[in-house]
């Protein structure tokens, strides 16, 4: 028997119990399943125990999976999010196959994605990539450059400005967990102030997810602790 319908629940009672400490409600952070690396039948296990959004990294992984998921069952209704580094070359892909891009940290990536978006669709979700704990291997836009990039995002047809998104330099003590996140939080208020209405905050993944809970993380990108550990040789 899978686990995969038992790490779901236990993952979400670890969010509701997160929301509970921080005063929040469950129903106001989402689940954002990360398949990168597992294949379109483990995907399946976690649609049918009640999920329906998942995050990508890799494009072409990602376009074949969802094929096959189409294939097997026509009559679902997924919600794709690309959560990897965004390439020039792959944003027509990524515009015209996913619902929300995590990554954004250039202006030149987000006219592409607005050019390429079908008229057809809704609007592409857009997360800004802010890199909070100024990590030279890390993708990103500082802070102190963020706001000018919103400004500039949430003026592009097509596209809509939903919020930011990090991943900071991994610490194994929550109260260090809870600082850039923290600093997260404060970012995306001083852009409320400016007149941009962002409702998400993209942050907290399977080690950390409590400490972005509490810092007002309205949506946490967890794999590991549902699938299992990665095999990145396949």
């Amino acid at each position: 028997m899978s686990t995969i319908p038992l790490n779901l629940q236990a993952v979400r009672q670890q969010i509701a119990q997160a929301a509970q400490t921080a005063g929040r409600l469950p129903s106001e952070i989402d689940l954002l399943v990360v398949s990168k690396t597992f294949d379109a039948h483990a995907v399946l296990q976690a649609v049918h125990a009640g999920q329906t959004a998942f995050g990508e990294n890799y494009l072409q992984e990602a376009l074949d999976k969802m094929h096959v998921i189409a294939e097997l069952a026509p009559e679902l209704a997924l919600e794709w999010h690309f959560i990897g580094p965004v390439q020039s070359n792959k944003t027509r892909q990524i515009a015209e196959n996913f619902s929300w891009v995590h990554a954004v940290d250039r202006l030149k990536i987000a006219l592409r994605l607005s050019e390429q978006r079908p008229d057809h669709l809704p609007p592409l979700n857009i997360c800004l990539q802010v890199n909070i704990s100024g990590e030279t291997s890390k993708s990103g836009v500082s802070p102190d450059q963020i706001a000018e990039l919103a400004v500039q995002i949430a003026a592009l047809p097509r596209l809509r400005l939903r919020g930011l998104m990090a991943i900071p330099e991994p610490v194994p003590v929550l109260e260090q967990q809870r600082l850039p996140y923290r600093q997260m939080k404060q970012l995306q208020d001083q852009l409320s102030r400016q007149g941009l209405a962002l409702d998400t905050l993209s942050m907290g993944m399977s080690s950390d997810l409590t400490a972005a809970i509490l810092e007002g993380s309205t949506l946490v990108r967890v794999g590991s602790a549902i699938f299992g550990k990665r095999d990145y040789a396949k």
